[in-house]
C-alpha cells in the first residue's frame, strides 16, 4: 500500500491552514471594522461567495493563464500539477470556514469591552491583539479544525488545478477515487478509514480543547 496520500493530505492540510487562518482572522476583522454596512455586506458576500473552485484556479494558475505565466517566467515554478497547487485549492475551498468562523467569535466578543479599551485611549490594532484575539480563541480555534478537516477532503480543486499524479499532487480522497475506479476496494477503503480517523480526531481535539482549556 502506498501512504504517499497520507503524507500529501497532511502537508496540504497544514500549509493551506497557515495560509488561511492568519488570512481569514485579519479579513474577518477588517471587514468587522468597516463602518458602511452595504460595503460590509458585499464584502462578506465576497468572501463567502461560493465557487466553481476548480475551474477557477485552472483559469488562474494554468501554465498559459495569468498567475501560472506570472509564476513561471518570473520564479521558474510551475503551479498547476504540483504540490504547490494541491496547498492553493485547499486553502481555497478552506478559507470561507476559518473566515465565517472568525467573524462569528468576533462578534461573540462583548462590544463594551472594546468601546472601553477605545475610551482609554487604545488603538484599534492594540484592542485586535490583547483584547479581541484573547477572548475569541474558541471561535478561532474550532475555525481552524474545520479548515483543517475541510482542506484534508478537498477533492474537486485539487483534481482540477494539481491533477491525480502518484506520489506527487495524490491526496487521501484522490487515491480514494482511483483505488475505486481501478477496483481495488479493500485499499480504497483504508485509504477513506485514514481521512475519516484524521478527521474524528482533528473534532475531537477542538471539542476537547473547547470544554476544559478555555472554560476553566
Amino acid at each position: 500500500m502506498d501512504f504517499s496520500p497520507v503524507i500529501i493530505s497532511l502537508k496540504t492540510a497544514v500549509c493551506a491552514l497557515l495560509i488561511v487562518f492568519p488570512a481569514g482572522t485579519l479579513l474577518a476583522w477588517q471587514v468587522m471594522n468597516i463602518q458602511r454596512q452595504r460595503l460590509k455586506i458585499v464584502m462578506d458576500s465576497l468572501l463567502t461567495l461560493p465557487t466553481v473552485a476548480g475551474l477557477l484556479l485552472l483559469c488562474l494558475f494554468g501554465v498559459n493563464r495569468p498567475l501560472g505565466r506570472f509564476f513561471l517566467d518570473v520564479f521558474g515554478v510551475k503551479i498547476a500539477f504540483s504540490f504547490a497547487s494541491t496547498v492553493i485549492a485547499s486553502a481555497f475551498v478552506s478559507f470561507p470556514m476559518m473566515y465565517r468562523s472568525a467573524r462569528g467569535a468576533f462578534e461573540q466578543v462583548d462590544p463594551h469591552l472594546l468601546d472601553a479599551a477605545r475610551t482609554l485611549g487604545m488603538g484599534e490594532t492594540k484592542i485586535f491583539l490583547r483584547i479581541l484575539l484573547p477572548n475569541s480563541i474558541p471561535g478561532l480555534l474550532s475555525g481552524s479544525v474545520l479548515a483543517f478537516t475541510r482542506g484534508l477532503g478537498e477533492f474537486g480543486a485539487t483534481a482540477m488545478l494539481a491533477g491525480n499524479i502518484a506520489g506527487r499532487t495524490r491526496t487521501l480522497p484522490l487515491a480514494v477515487y482511483s483505488e475505486t475506479a481501478s477496483g481495488r476496494m479493500d485499499t480504497a477503503l483504508v485509504y477513506a478509514g485514514i481521512l475519516m480517523v484524521f478527521a474524528f480526531a482533528s473534532l475531537l481535539l477542538m471539542s476537547r480543547a473547547g470544554n476544559t482549556k478555555w472554560r476553566n
